[in-house]
């Protein structure tokens, strides 16, 4: 298998992580310049219409983008450790934060990152009010995440997840637009802590 992925883009981390918490290792990883438009090309294009990374290309040759396909292809072929959770309950849970983190934290960021930097602006329109506004969400959801994780152990209870990989990738990158938790976040803190602990936080 091939993973296409970016340095320091928090999609292809969440990846990086699930494959290092699997112990999965046959991958080879084919990092893309997207400053440089690595991306944007024909080739690229084919294996992924949206040109965004990470994608997954199978001996098959078949490409499966999107993180969140990504943890549930590796979660079938790999089962242990469950990072998807068991039971109907737990999974329900940890996908209910996953989806959370991607939409109120993740994307937020994401969009006031492309908005306010500039960095993409060779290949789309900024809107930096929106950038503001992107950034007041990001921000808002950290209350929340904190309120959770003074309850639990980790971000979907008592088990790390993948809820924990899209946490903390999307909380690390936050800093490229000067978001980081202070001491008014004591939960979020401990957890980041613990999360440094683990072999698959090294993979950056």
């Amino acid at each position: 298998m091939k993973l296409y992925s970016a340095h320091k883009a928090p999609g292809p981390r969440r990846a990086l992580m699930a494959l290092a918490e699997k112990g999965i290792t046959d991958v080879e990883v084919v990092n893309l310049d997207l400053a440089a438009g690595d991306n944007l090309t024909d080739e690229f294009s084919r294996m992924n219409p949206m040109k965004k990374v990470p994608v997954l290309e199978l001996d098959s040759g078949e490409c499966i983008a999107e993180a969140g396909a990504i943890y549930r292809y590796l979660e079938e072929i790999c089962p242990q450790p469950p990072l998807l959770g068991t039971g109907a309950e737990q999974k329900a849970r940890i996908e209910m934060w996953d989806r959370r983190l991607e939409q109120y934290f993740l994307m937020p960021v994401g969009q006031c990152f492309q908005h306010s930097s500039g960095f993409f602006k060779d290949r789309m329109t900024p809107v930096a009010d929106w950038g503001q506004e992107c950034g007041r969400q990001a921000a808002a959801f950290l209350p929340v995440l904190e309120a959770q994780l003074q309850q639990h152990e980790f971000v979907a209870g008592e088990v790390f997840s993948v809820a924990d990989i899209t946490a903390v990738c999307t909380l690390e990158f936050a800093r490229i637009i000067s978001l980081r938790p202070g001491e008014e976040f004591p939960a979020i803190q401990r957890w980041h802590e613990q999360l440094k602990q683990r072999q698959g936080y090294l993979v950056l």
